[in-house]
C-alpha cells in the first residue's frame, strides 16, 4: 500500500528555543501555518493555499467549508505549501514564535492520528489532513479556555507540533491525567478527553490554577507543555509598566 504522505527527512535544531529543518527531495512538499518558516535554500518554492492539500478532488465548495472551520477559531484561511523545484535535496525550517521544544511526531505509529491544541500545530508532510476538532461537550468548552478548540492531524507521514517551555510526554495505561487545559499540547487515539470544574468554589476562586481541568483517560500517549504562551503573555502583561506593573531587576 502507497504511503499518502510525502516522505521527508528532518533534524531538531537547539535545546530551549527549538526550529525543525526539514530536507526536501526533489518535488517534496512540506506544509505550514502561515509565518512559521524561518529560514530555506535555493529551489524551494512556497504558495499559499487554501487548505492543506490532503484532497486535491475536494473541489472548490470543500476547500471553503474547511477555510470556514479555521477562520471561526481565529486561525489563517490559507496555510503556506513550500515545495522543493530543484534537482537535488533542499531544505526549509519552521520555528514557532516563542520559546519551546519541537516534537516530531510519524503518524504511522500512532493509528494515523494525533489530537492537539490548536495553535500548536507547525508543519507536516503533505498528504496530512489538518482540520480543525470541537470538543463534543460543549458547554464545558466554552468555560474551558485553550481546551475548547483542538486540531485532528491525520495522515500516515511526519508532523511536527510545538510545546511552550518543557516537553512532558506521559503513556497512559488506563489511569486518569488531569491537567491545565493550557498545558495539554496533543494526545493519541485511545485517549478519551473531557473538561471539568477544578474543585471546590473556594479554589476555583482563590487557588490560582484555573476553572476548569483538562481530565485525559485511556490507553495512549498524552503530550504536555511547562509553559503555556498565555501564561507567559499573563506574566509580562502584569509586570509591564505601561500596565501598571512593578520593575524587576531593574533601576
Amino acid at each position: 500500500m502507497s504511503k499518502q504522505c510525502h516522505e521527508v527527512d528532518f533534524e531538531i535544531i537547539g535545546s530551549s528555543m527549538q526550529l525543525v529543518e526539514i530536507e526536501l527531495d526533489p518535488q517534496e512538499t512540506v506544509i505550514a501555518e502561515a509565518g512559521a518558516m524561518n529560514y530555506m535554500e535555493q529551489d524551494i518554492a512556497f504558495e499559499a493555499k487554501m487548505g492543506d492539500g490532503s484532497e486535491p478532488e475536494s473541489g472548490f465548495f470543500g476547500k471553503i467549508l474547511g477555510a470556514g472551520k479555521r477562520a471561526l477559531t481565529g486561525e489563517s484561511i490559507f496555510m503556506t505549501h513550500f515545495t522543493n523545484e530543484g534537482h537535488g535535496k533542499r531544505k526549509v525550517a519552521f520555528a514557532a514564535p516563542y520559546p519551546g521544544s519541537v516534537l516530531a511526531v510519524d503518524l504511522s505509529k500512532h493509528q494515523g492520528e494525533i489530537i492537539c491544541q490548536k495553535d500548536s500545530f507547525l508543519a507536516a508532510a503533505l498528504g496530512t489532513n489538518v482540520t480543525m476538532k470541537f470538543n463534543r461537550r460543549l458547554g464545558a468548552g466554552f468555560f474551558g479556555g485553550e481546551g475548547f478548540i483542538l486540531q485532528s492531524l491525520k495522515g500516515d507521514g511526519m508532523v511536527f507540533i510545538h510545546a511552550g517551555g518543557t516537553l512532558i510526554k506521559k503513556e497512559l495505561k488506563g489511569e486518569v491525567l488531569r491537567v491545565d487545559t493550557g498545558c495539554l499540547v496533543g494526545f493519541s487515539p485511545g485517549i478519551d478527553y473531557d473538561i471539568q470544574r477544578s474543585g471546590s468554589l473556594k479554589s476555583m476562586v482563590f487557588g490560582g490554577e484555573g476553572l476548569f481541568l483538562a481530565t485525559l483517560q485511556g490507553h495512549g500517549t498524552v503530550w504536555l507543555q511547562s509553559l503555556p504562551f498565555s501564561r507567559m503573555a499573563d506574566r509580562i502583561i502584569a509586570h509591564a509598566p505601561s500596565k501598571g506593573g512593578i520593575a524587576q531587576g531593574e533601576q
